[in-house]
């Protein structure tokens, strides 16, 4: 959501504390992630795409750091090209990988703190299997399956406000992206920015 809002560019790190060290320096003008899906005591934003919906980034270079998503993308230290993935992305990062033509691509599904599998997650990677496979998964079946899911209950659970039903919703916008996020080093972090193809 941040890129669609125009942020130019996102640092993932693989802590909170990392990112408000970041974010403290001057590197980045707002942090956004999650620790248990709670926004880290600090931080501009969660980790909802909901949140960022309406935020002025604009411009604005952001620091993210979560428990599962920005902790695997620097555990992955011998991908010669990383791009990040959703079900929202899918499509634009497949036409963006087989632009690349990649030898080898891995899909990895990190799940809930990167220890849980998740619905979602699990998903998204057996869509995108099918796409770079040269399937068409039906959109309709992925968004039942994650509606299904043990995860997505929590989003209709008053007492974790965290999750807000709107990002539910926002992720399940299968294919909508116009861009795939790819992740490349800068300045000794990782970095991702929109490709549009």
């Amino acid at each position: 959501m941040a890129f669609a809002r125009g942020a130019e560019k996102i640092i993932l790190v693989p802590s909170v504390d990392l990112a408000r060290e970041i974010k403290s320096s001057g590197k980045a003008h707002l942090s956004m992630g999650e620790v248990h899906g709670i926004r880290p005591e600090g931080f501009d934003f969660g980790n909802s795409p909901w949140e960022l919906s309406s935020a002025n980034v604009r411009g604005k270079t952001l620091v993210h750091s979560t428990m599962a998503g920005t902790v695997g993308v620097n555990s992955a230290t011998k991908a010669d090209c990383i791009y990040v993935g959703s079900l929202v992305l899918a499509q634009a990062t497949v036409k963006a990988l087989l632009r690349d033509n990649p030898a080898l691509v891995t899909l990895v599904a990190m799940g809930d703190g990167g220890k849980y599998r998740t619905d979602e997650d699990e998903q998204c990677a057996l869509y995108m299997r099918n796409l770079l496979e040269g399937r068409q998964p039906d959109r309709e079946a992925v968004r039942s399956l994650v509606m299904a899911g043990g995860q997505s209950k929590k989003y209709d659970d008053k007492s974790q406000p965290q999750y807000h039903p709107k990002d539910r919703s926002i992720a399940l916008e299968v294919d909508s992206s116009p861009f795939a996020v790819k992740v490349g080093r800068e300045d000794g972090f990782l970095v991702s920015r929109p490709v549009y193809l």
